[in-house]
């Protein structure tokens, strides 16, 4: 039977993959959008779901229970003053799976991981300046 096995394992220990998650979270509030496995996107939607909930709802005991499970300061004050305002009137339903194909080295299905209504210049934020090859 399978009474309290609700979650995928991913192949790591429990440490590795909290620790993932908390990767991931915090990368897909900065960036608000990141590409990944299909696996892994559908373990991580209900984490961030959750998380943007406790934003919502404010308050430091939430704020927090946040942190314990986001790990980044800067990250933190983003979902807390961005993100919770940005979805102050949606009742869930934050996160988005789009399916991207399948990877060609070893034929595993990625998928793209996006928050509804994102802001699509967070994507290039942080990235540098782009080097371009025309002059070649």
């Amino acid at each position: 039977m399978r009474h309290g096995n609700a979650h995928r394992k991913l192949g790591r220990t429990t440490s590795h993959r909290l620790a993932m998650f908390r990767n991931m979270a915090a990368s897909l509030i900065k960036h608000e959008q990141i590409k990944t496995t299909l696996p892994k996107a559908r373990e991580i939607r209900p984490y961030m779901e959750k998380l943007i909930t406790l934003a919502k709802h404010g308050g430091l005991s939430n704020r927090r229970l946040a942190h314990a499970r986001l790990g980044d300061d800067d990250q933190l004050i983003k979902l807390f003053d961005t993100l919770a305002a940005r979805y102050a009137d949606r009742p869930g339903g934050y996160v988005r799976i789009v399916k991207a194909g399948i990877r060609r080295s070893d034929a595993t299905p990625m998928a793209i991981v996006e928050l509804v209504d994102r802001d699509t210049s967070a994507k290039g934020q942080d990235s540098g300046p782009v080097q371009s090859f025309d002059d070649e």
